[in-house]
């Protein structure tokens, strides 16, 4: 999920932890859990510093390693230590717990949009998404604005929060069916077996869709329960120029990310260029997050780039050879 959304979590099961009578009962307690929760609410996403060191490592580890099981329990041990240090004598066991529980839940809600997390490593490097939440989920956010309000109120906030988490729940759990029940809607329509996905967007009633054939992936979406299919995307043999392409570390950093690409080869003024696209992130003018190299005519890689731009032009602008590129083919 988004950050904001995070940092409303952290919040919340600060007030949730109300219900805990050891936190009710003091005071610093509950400010020492009030930090262990907003941190641990947002400590996994602390890999965002690894754009720093370009699109491809991000692209590679951001909701990998971070979000794992043994990254659950590590993020947890450190913050709650880290917060104990200002707050000595209070119980360690139930700011651990709280802490955990913030880390843990951050996890988990990760799960439920398109991006998705590693979170069964180190069982498996599998990239895990049920696509049923928005990165930004409105009624998400609301129902802790709600909670808020009740608890600035002086309502309690372990039972208002007990109450904001079990309709959070229920509500997830609604969109799950919801998006089981559409997926059999989208095979009948399209009218052929294969695999399909949706992808939640900010409307309830409004979500992409991929669908994978034997001969080729479509890429459509349901407005307000009608089906409109937009792209068609045959299946493509990998030829030499591609070949060569996906040695490039941007490309392999792309491809171990996604599981919906397709690629497709243009003939340039210096040589060949290779795009693929990530048919989940279709824009109304553009798929978003791509992989693009450059080749000169003896295949030789010039440059490449790979990550989210959801400006055409900008697109264009990373495609337009520079001068000494093109003179590095002449």
């Amino acid at each position: 999920m988004d950050t904001a959304t995070h940092i409303a979590m952290g919040f919340g099961l600060a007030g949730l932890a109300f219900l805990d009578p050891a936190v009710a009962a003091n005071p610093h307690l509950a400010d020492a859990v009030l930090f262990g929760t907003l941190l641990g609410s947002h400590a996994p996403d602390f890999d965002t510093v690894l754009k720093l060191r370009g699109n491809a490592t991000y692209i590679r580890n951001h909701r990998g390693r971070s979000h794992s099981i043994p990254a659950i329990l590590l993020w947890a041990g450190l913050i709650s230590g880290g917060v104990y240090a200002f707050f000595p004598g209070v119980s360690f066991l139930h700011l651990m717990l709280w802490t955990l529980l913030a880390v843990a839940v951050h996890v988990t809600i990760d799960l439920f949009n398109s991006y998705g997390t590693q979170a069964a490593r180190p069982f498996t490097k599998r990239w895990v998404s049920f696509n049923a939440l928005n990165i930004f989920d409105p009624f998400i956010m609301g129902i802790h604005m709600i909670g808020f309000l009740l608890w600035n109120a002086g309502a309690n906030p372990g039972y208002v929060f007990a109450a904001v988490y079990s309709v959070m729940i229920t509500y997830v759990i609604q969109r799950v069916l919801t998006y089981q029940s559409l997926v059999i809607q989208a095979k009948q329509s399209l009218g052929q077996d294969g695999q399909f996905i949706l992808l939640p967007t900010i409307r309830w009633t409004r979500w992409g869709v991929v669908a994978h054939t034997e001969i080729a992936s479509y890429v459509g979406e349901i407005r307000n329960g009608e089906f409109i299919w937009h792209d068609t995307f045959y299946k493509k043999e990998i030829n030499e120029v591609i070949a060569k392409a996906m040695k490039d570390d941007n490309v392999q950093a792309f491809l171990s990310f996604t599981r919906h690409p397709h690629v497709y080869t243009t003939k340039r003024e210096f040589g060949h260029e290779v795009r693929w696209i990530d048919l989940r992130y279709r824009t109304k003018t553009h798929y978003a997050f791509i992989a693009i190299v450059h080749l000169d005519e003896d295949l030789n890689i010039i440059d490449s780039y790979t990550g989210w731009e959801y400006r055409e032009h900008k697109i264009e602008e990373k495609l337009t050879p520079s001068e000494w590129m093109l003179e590095r083919t002449h």
